[in-house]
């Protein structure tokens, strides 16, 4: 049932993504983060193959903010950011169905 709902969710906001993308939105600095659901959050550890984060609500995935440890995806960019600092965070679903960090930049 869980896969299902976010499945459901997910594809909703592909859907919106998708009726969006003919309108221009100037992001600038986040060439980077062009896909995937974004949110802000603070950076509080990194790991070989994870990041601890507390993150705002993603309501495009139904959640709420939280501070959670999060895998990295393969080839996840996470240059240029340190522990400690304020962050975007993309998030894309994984090979096995769960979401992980596709990228992080220091927030503006």
């Amino acid at each position: 049932m869980r896969k299902l709902l976010l499945s459901l969710a997910f594809s909703t906001a592909l859907a919106a993504s998708a009726a969006a993308s003919g309108t221009s939105h100037e992001h600038g600095g986040h060439a980077n983060m062009a896909e995937g659901v974004h949110t802000t959050g603070e950076l509080h550890a990194i790991g070989e193959n994870s990041v601890n984060v507390s993150h705002d609500p993603i309501p495009d995935i139904g959640w709420p903010a939280m501070r959670m440890d999060l895998p990295l995806l393969e080839g996840a960019d996470i240059d240029g950011v340190a522990e400690g600092d304020k962050v975007m965070i993309m998030l894309e679903m994984g090979p096995d169905g769960s979401y992980g960090v596709r990228a992080l930049e220091k927030a503006e």
